[in-house]
């Protein structure tokens, strides 16, 4: 493997004189992801229901989630693009569980992605080349989906709470 002096944040490949560390590696096709359901609403009616009458409770759980997300991803994307493994399987591995709890259901499908094409791509290659040219490929989608995420679950926040405002007096 040739050694690189450039910046992590610059992709070396065969349009810049470049060879790419992933040279060989065939990604999957990933049509299906913008397939999966954005929100699973039933993952949320099951948490609110196994919670009870803890509306509070369950509320705090999904703004947690959303207010957590940033750190999230950035915490992913300092892993890949800085080469470390453990780090990247860490931050992934949350964002993936994380998102199932809460019904996040294409978040999570791209999570899981990331996940494999790490997998897959550091299995016989240098994590150090591998991981930023995966974070330039995945992270932009994750982002995107992120941001789609937070805006339907504070929507169903809002209407949970326009839906059971008694409910929220009671439990204060």
């Amino acid at each position: 493997m040739r050694a690189t002096t450039a910046p992590l944040h610059t992709l070396v490949g065969p349009e810049t004189g470049g060879t790419s560390p992933l040279a060989g590696f065939q990604e999957p096709a990933r049509p299906f992801l913008d397939s999966v359901p954005l929100l699973d609403h039933a993952v949320l009616d099951k948490l609110r229901a196994d919670l009870d009458n803890y509306e509070e409770v369950w509320r705090v759980f999904v703004q947690n989630f959303v207010a957590a997300l940033p750190l999230r991803i950035d915490r992913l994307r300092l892993a890949l693009t800085t080469g470390d493994l453990p780090g990247a399987m860490d931050a992934v591995l949350s964002l993936k569980t994380a998102s199932l709890q809460v019904g996040a259901e294409r978040l999570a499908a791209h999570a899981r992605d990331l996940e494999l094409a790490v997998r897959e791509g550091t299995r016989d290659r240098d994590p150090s080349g591998v991981l930023p040219w995966l974070a330039a490929e995945h992270l932009p989608q994750i982002r995107q989906r992120a941001g789609q995420t937070t805006y339907i679950l504070e929507a169903h926040l809002k209407k949970a709470s326009a839906a059971s405002p008694s409910e929220t007096r009671a439990a204060s």
